[in-house]
């Protein structure tokens, strides 16, 4: 199977796109102004306990307030089956916290919150609070098991941070299989030292400030996504490939032969169909090979996918073409998990089946293309009414939460592009334009929501653009205009 990783980066956003056998299996998005947060280490402070919910709220300097559950907050080493204490005898009000984000903010929520501490790297993940050396699951072979945690588990603090306990632990990640023993070694040590300096920045933090910041979504890529399988990564901006390229040598220097700048004129995601999969993601229908379809629900609650024939007719009986449709049907539901980053509890209403081993092959295809999704899943048979429930991790938004806002005509019942996703669309497009055919002055018509963030919270991304093309950029209010809707005049 061929993989290769798109980054395509401007000055606005970073979007990394997975792209399997020419097709498009995730997309990850980080604009500048609002990064992830899923793994930084705050300071926080406590603003309201729950007794009844057994959970409080901590105030980490986010807009909302960020949620934590007594569980998350008791020791790590708590026996299994031991009752959690009182959220009450574990925090007040007032309290200061250091804390780590597990969860985004999503929709109204808050960020969710823990105290076990942990930290990553290429290889492995050190928990400072935790005595306890795990493997991942997806490494199979026993004694490649026990070789990865006995290397681990002797490994010991180096002189640059003889103050750094030992009592910590770590978990053995799926990209150590098959390294040796220096390249783990040297994770360890890396992760000591890190852990060293995260330590320092706590005794003099203030409440509501940020203690550890993750790695920029692009760095982060190389260090969580990339499999052995993996035959290019391509970025198309010279400045961060050069970090790249940088941060490859010092942690991962076998990938440094497959990291390459692309140069080309044509964007690099409209080069692979990457902006026409986007856009089709956002939809509620896709379409299928065959002729039939899934439509896509998504709820705070719950997703559901439901699964349809549509035009396809088969050529023998309708059992067949039912079985060949739900076939069909459970690759491409994968893949859509992925894609849209679908989280929670999900769905899945395959067309009914007679014939119990028809219903066994969809559920083994289902369960083969869930193994290569990064997301941790869970797969339960078919219920009494003919419908598959399964579980995926939700850590971020979906694509739809990042890229969408809820319609205010339709009263939220859909949702259309906000007017940043607007902005970074005509920024493009302007690209585009300059790329092909070139003007000495750009006129951009849009709605009036769209052209007033161009002059106001995004000015400074407009004179970054004017000159890095050094051409100038009008605008001019079309009121009958949706919000998704604008045109690049050449004057």
């Amino acid at each position: 199977m061929s993989e290769e990783i798109l980054i395509n980066i401007t000055p606005m956003e970073t979007r990394v796109a997975v792209v399997e056998n020419g097709v498009l299996q995730e997309v990850y998005i980080e604009r500048t102004r609002r990064r992830g947060i899923v793994g930084n280490i705050y300071k926080g402070k406590v603003v309201r306990v729950l007794p009844g919910m057994q959970a409080a709220f901590v105030d980490i300097g986010l807009e909302r307030a960020a949620f934590i559950h007594a569980a998350d907050v008791v020791p790590a080493d708590r026996p299994n089956g031991a009752e959690v204490e009182s959220i009450s005898s574990l925090l007040h009000e007032g309290q200061s916290l250091i804390v780590q984000v597990t969860k985004e903010p999503i929709g109204t929520k808050g960020a969710r919150l823990t105290t076990h501490l942990s930290i990553p790297s290429r290889y492995l993940v050190y928990m400072p609070h935790t005595p306890h050396t795990g493997v991942s699951q997806r490494i199979e072979d026993e004694s490649e098991r026990d070789r990865l945690r006995q290397i681990v588990e002797s490994a010991a603090p180096d002189g640059e941070t003889e103050g750094v306990s030992k009592q910590g632990g770590f978990i053995i990640r799926t990209a150590a299989e098959g390294f040796g023993e220096e390249e783990i070694l040297a994770d360890t040590h890396f992760l000591y030292r890190l852990w060293r300096a995260v330590e320092r920045r706590c005794k003099g933090a203030k409440n509501k400030t940020i203690i550890y910041e993750d790695l920029p979504l692009f760095m982060r890529t190389m260090r969580d996504f990339v499999r052995p399988e993996i035959e290019k990564i391509r970025i198309d901006s010279r400045e961060n490939h050069a970090k790249l390229k940088e941060f490859v040598q010092e942690f991962v220097p076998s990938l440094e032969s497959k990291v390459e700048y692309y140069p080309g004129e044509r964007p690099i995601f409209d080069l692979y169909g990457v902006e026409d999969e986007i856009q089709k993601a956002l939809g509620r229908k896709v379409q299928l090979k065959s002729g039939g379809y899934l439509v896509i629900d998504q709820t705070e609650a719950m997703t559901t996918i439901d699964v349809n024939t549509g035009a396809f007719v088969g050529h023998r009986n309708l059992e067949e073409t039912i079985f060949k449709t739900n076939l069909e049907a459970a690759t491409a539901i994968v893949r859509q998990l992925r894609l849209r980053n679908l989280g929670g509890i999900i769905i899945l209403d395959f067309i009914d089946m007679e014939d119990p081993e028809h219903q066994r092959q969809v559920l083994r295809l289902l369960e083969k293309n869930l193994e290569r999704d990064h997301a941790k899943t869970k797969l339960t048979g078919v219920t009494e009414l003919g419908l598959v429930q399964m579980t995926r991790k939700r850590t971020r938004e979906s694509l739809e939460q990042v890229m969408c806002e809820p319609c205010p005509t339709c009263e939220a019942r859909g949702t259309l592009k906000t007017p940043e996703t607007v902005c970074y669309e005509i920024f493009r497009e302007i690209l585009r334009e300059e790329r092909a055919y070139g003007s000495d002055t750009y006129l951009v018509l849009a709605s009036q929501p769209v052209v007033d963030r161009l002059l106001d919270e995004e000015s400074a991304s407009v004179a970054d653009l004017e000159l890095f093309i050094n051409k100038t950029i009008k605008f001019q209010v079309e009121t009958f205009y949706s919000q998704e809707q604008f045109d690049i005049v050449l004057l």
